[in-house]
């Protein structure tokens, strides 16, 4: 359903944030540079990196047309430069020198939006490259901006928690406390919703923060009316701050990413979670799709960008047990647990669980002997991986049934967690369990059976307070 494609490896430091065009990919770094990319074959161009900024690059941006780049830094600067060939345009010093967070093109590429560590955020005319307007917010440090999808506004927040909306002559129309430890990302879906009334449009916003929440909003806003905003739902996947969100070209995904280490893909409408992505090794900074296909890129501070393919029919196939929380995989149909392999990316076994009559109670019963003998499986990988997704999917049907969240439950002993640690292959599990496993066991992974690069067992302390706040809550 999803596949890295590409992993791009050319920072020296952690991934600050990436950016698509429609055919380019931008991605700047700690390590001062942009790079760009093609999308036709991800080779990077002849002109990247693009070097200026003396310090950190925070943010990078396309303008609508794909011909300008902006990136902007700790050294007080927006840069604007021409993607055709990595020359400089303009560049734009914050009014306080202050160092720059965030720069935004709006949708008609008339400004550009740039926000500082100091509060301010200064609306630029994106032809003259002159400042037009500035204000500041009252608290923190502004550290993300999202233009609505017609123009008529936009959005920043702030380190404080704050959601602050500019109408386009920079007037605020509205302030609202959003995350209680301060915000880190939001982004619009460019499809309105379409519950509008009196000829208003609506707009889904989504926002994340240091609260380990991702939060819908639903906007509206018209010069006659006014604005409004409203809380819609929260989306609690991360055990971790969630430090990057984005939406997809259509509107129908949402994607997150966390110090948990974890992206998170979610169905907008049904607002389940469709994949669970685990590759990077350390915290993702960054999420972004690509304009007009179905492409994404993460962003990490293991100094890697990776570029992940969806395939077309993703949502209409994927269908989650959490889309049906009432019905438990013993129940599940032959048609059902065809769409669970389809889901797992073992769709070549479908035919061969249906000629067997396998449903969900005959599912959770499989064994490497009847996967050899009787459904004559050679591959002993693939054996191998179908066990694994059903010793994955008992443990999602354990915590379902115990209202314990899933990334709670250790993998070997399919209980709460007391003391989880982080082994090398990414996964966190039960510190006993995993040195049992380890002293009894080949030295592989659990979860993928790959051999363990290392048998170092880090403890994972913020899962840990996850748990104890989730037991404070729970337990009487």
């Amino acid at each position: 359903m999803v596949k890295i494609i590409c992993t791009l490896a050319d920072h020296s430091d952690d991934v600050n944030c990436c950016a698509f065009s429609s055919s380019l990919l931008a991605t700047c770094s700690l390590d001062k540079t942009v790079h760009l990319y093609s999308l036709s074959d991800f080779t990077e161009l002849p002109h990247s990196p693009l070097k200026f900024h003396t310090y950190a690059v925070h943010c990078c941006c396309f303008s609508p047309s794909g011909y300008v780049l902006a990136s902007c830094s700790t050294d007080g600067t927006t840069v604007v430069w021409n993607t055709q060939n990595g020359q400089i345009l303009a560049v734009m010093e914050q009014p306080s020198e202050s160092p720059v967070r965030v720069c935004r093109f709006s949708p008609d590429s008339t400004c550009l939006v740039s926000g500082a560590a100091d509060g301010t955020v200064v609306l630029w005319n994106a032809q003259s490259y002159k400042l037009y307007r500035c204000g500041s917010v009252k608290d923190g440090s502004l550290v993300a901006c999202a233009f609505s999808p017609n123009g008529n506004f936009f959005v920043t927040g702030s380190s404080s928690g704050d959601l602050t909306v500019w109408d386009d002559k920079m007037r605020c129309l509205h302030s609202e406390k959003a995350h209680d430890l301060g915000i880190t990302s939001c982004d619009f879906s460019s499809q309105p919703v379409s519950d509008g009334e009196q000829g208003l449009q609506f707009f889904r916003l989504a926002s994340c923060g240091q609260d380990r929440q991702v939060k819908i909003w639903i906007v509206s806003f018209t010069h006659s009316l006014g604005f409004e905003l409203k809380h819609k739902s929260t989306l609690s996947g991360h055990c971790a701050p969630v430090l990057a969100c984005a939406f997809s070209h259509n509107g129908q995904m949402l994607v997150s990413g966390s110090v948990d280490k974890s992206v998170l893909v979610y169905d907008t409408n049904a607002e389940i979670i469709l994949f669970r992505l685990t590759q990077h090794t350390r915290y993702v900074t960054t999420c972004a799709f690509a304009p007009s296909m179905l492409l994404l890129a993460t962003g990490s501070m293991d100094k890697t960008v990776n570029i992940w393919q969806f395939e077309p029919e993703t949502l209409s196939q994927v269908r989650s047990i959490e889309d049906q929380p009432n019905q438990f995989t013993e129940d599940w149909s032959e048609d059902d647990v065809a769409m669970w392999l389809c889901e797992q990316g073992l769709k070549d076994l479908v035919d061969i669980f249906k000629m067997n009559n396998i449903d969900g109670r005959e599912l959770l019963h499989l064994t490497k002997e009847s996967l050899a003998d009787d459904f004559k499986i050679e591959s002993l990988g693939l054996r191998s991986k179908v066990l694994r997704k059903i010793e994955e999917l008992k443990i999602k049907m354990k915590s379902l049934s115990s209202g314990i969240p899933d990334e709670f439950i250790c993998p070997i002993t399919r209980e709460l967690m007391k003391d989880p640690v982080i082994a090398a292959d990414g996964y966190s599990y039960e510190k006993e369990a995993m040195e049992n496993w380890i002293s009894k066991k080949k030295r592989t992974s659990p979860m993928t059976n790959l051999v363990l690069p290392s048998v170092v067992l880090t403890p994972n302390r913020t899962l840990k307070m996850a748990i104890n706040r989730w037991l404070d809550t729970h337990q009487k």
